[in-house]
């Protein structure tokens, strides 16, 4: 006798974003919705969590490997570089390259000479 074979009408699970319990980092939850006539179980919760040390300006769910600053622009005063995406959690859409900017800081500029001495003790 054959076994049937019991095939979902659900579809796939889409999922939101992790939304931090407070803060804007560390445990949290996402929301999980599905298709489906025949489902039993359309919508669901997750616990989840965003690493802090994340750079959050590219979504906190995507990871990226950063190259070394380049030089200081003189023209901005600003110094780019480049990072490429290391780790995407949760199906997250993230890019696959980002740039980022940051001020030189202080430009060093050449002290002037002072004419200072020492005067010894007679």
């Amino acid at each position: 006798p054959e076994k049937k074979v019991k095939k979902s009408d659900c579809g796939e699970w889409q999922w939101s974003v992790c939304v931090p319990t407070s803060g804007d980092c560390g445990l949290g939850t996402r929301e999980g919705t599905r298709t489906g006539a025949e489902c039993k179980q359309t919508t669901k919760t997750q616990k989840c969590k965003i690493p802090c040390n994340w750079k959050k300006q590219f979504g906190a769910e995507c990871k990226y490997q950063f190259q070394a600053w380049g030089e200081c622009d003189l023209n901005t005063a600003l110094k780019t570089r480049t990072g490429s995406l290391k780790r995407a959690l949760h199906n997250a859409d993230c890019q696959k390259t980002v740039t980022i900017s940051k001020p030189c800081g202080k430009l060093t500029k050449p002290k002037p000479q002072g004419k200072f001495h020492l005067l010894k003790p007679a």
